[in-house]
């Protein structure tokens, strides 16, 4: 879909809130929330917070709730638990939390991992929805696959200054009723 032809394209920074889920990682060696966090802000967007909790359904549903009730939270990143071990659980702790999913963003996110990695690209399970007027978005819990869903998918999505429609553009609209 094009952009309107009125609409100028102006990149706007969004705040934008990182969490990495894992029972290995802490704050000093989690390189996938730098790796998210060093292209966030290389691309001119904010550091609105950061956080690292083990997989545990209710520390990660606990943390995005908080962020999804702030009004200055625009999108939440969350890294890991997207596979698809016993101890991978960030869907089911984040689907309920969405209002609507966006299930193309999965998609698009296994179709350029598989690409990359070939068919193990399938054994991700990433997913982005809406809650609260938020923009959540889950990616496993690699350096590279956080490289890879935000240089492949992420970026030109939240950049109101690309050339098409993407979903920052629609972020002022997502309250409607």
């Amino acid at each position: 879909m094009a952009r309107e032809r009125d609409e100028p394209a102006v990149f706007r920074p969004l705040d934008i809130a990182v969490l990495t889920v894992s029972d290995r990682r802490t704050r000093a060696d989690d390189e996938s929330g730098d790796t998210l966090q060093a292209r966030l802000e290389a691309a001119g967007h904010r550091l609105a917070d950061r956080d690292l909790v083990p997989d545990d359904v209710y520390r990660i549903r606990a943390v995005v709730s908080a962020w999804i009730a702030r009004p200055d939270v625009a999108v939440v990143i969350v890294t890991g638990g997207t596979g698809i071990t016993g101890r991978d659980l960030t869907p089911e702790a984040l689907r309920p939390l969405l209002d609507k999913e966006i299930p193309g963003f999965g998609e698009q996110f296994r179709a350029v991992s598989v690409e990359e990695l070939g068919t193990a690209g399938y054994l991700s399970r990433a997913f982005a929805g809406l809650a609260n007027r938020t923009l959540v978005f889950g990616l496993p819990g690699s350096p590279g696959a956080c490289r890879t869903g935000w240089d492949r998918v992420l970026a030109e999505q939240l950049d109101a200054s690309a050339p098409t429609c993407n979903m920052v553009t629609l972020l002022p609209r997502l309250g409607e009723r």
